[in-house]
Order: C-alpha cells, then sequence, then structure tokens
C-alpha cells in the first residue's frame, strides 16, 4: 500500500524516518510490538501506565483496530466507562502472506503518524 503518487523508495524513507525519530525519541528502536502499544496507550490516552500484560495486549489490540480504520476496515463503537475504546470489525482484513502483512501494519502505523502530526 503506497500513496498515490509514493515509490516504494519513498515509503521506506518515510519507515526509516519514522524509526529514527523513535530511536530519538525512546533511546531504541522499536519493533512493531512496541509501536503498537505505543499507539494504544496513545489512544487510550490515560497515560503510560503501569500496564498489566493482557492490558498491553488489548492496547495492542486498540492500536491495530485504530489503525485498520483509516483503510476502513474497523470502526470505534464506543468508549466504556473506564475510557477505553472499543471498535468494531466493519469489513474483514484480507488475508495476506507474511511480507504482505508488515507492508500492511507499516503503511497504516505511517498513516497514523501522519495524521497526528497534522493534528499537532
Amino acid at each position: 500500500m503506497l500513496h498515490p503518487d509514493e515509490t516504494e523508495a519513498q515509503f521506506e524513507q518515510r519507515w526509516w524516518e519514522l524509526m529514527n525519530l523513535m530511536r530519538e525519541r525512546f533511546g531504541k528502536k522499536p519493533d512493531m510490538n512496541a509501536l503498537l502499544l505505543l499507539i494504544g496507550v496513545q489512544e487510550l490516552g490515560q497515560g503510560a501506565g503501569p500496564f498489566t500484560k493482557e492490558q498491553k495486549q488489548d492496547l495492542m489490540h486498540i492500536a491495530t483496530c485504530k489503525i485498520f480504520s483509516y483503510s476502513g476496515f474497523y470502526e470505534l463503537d464506543n468508549v466504556d466507562e473506564e475510557g477505553w475504546p472499543h471498535y468494531r470489525l466493519v469489513r474483514p482484513v484480507p488475508f495476506a502472506n507474511l511480507k504482505e502483512q508488515e507492508r500492511m501494519l507499516k503503511w497504516h502505523v505511517l498513516e497514523y503518524f501522519d495524521a497526528q502530526e497534522n493534528e499537532e
């Protein structure tokens, strides 16, 4: 998944720039799970924790739903009394091989951080 006028090299450049930004901000390059956890914490909006292992899994699920909402796969359904967002599946995420899954996740993560930057 690329922006309509984006080359593969430009996509990889955007990913490299995001990884460098995260390395500067947190002192190390995050893996995909760390990025999803960060997005989940941001979406929850209650600070950095501490979170239980189960809550961390829930935060990563929130992140996955949030980023896939950019492509219309999920939409926010409600926020519960504790402030946790709940999403509903609008349409199934298409099956992809591991390389395609990684690329799809990267693209959606980039979209998330682009959107965050545009909100500031």
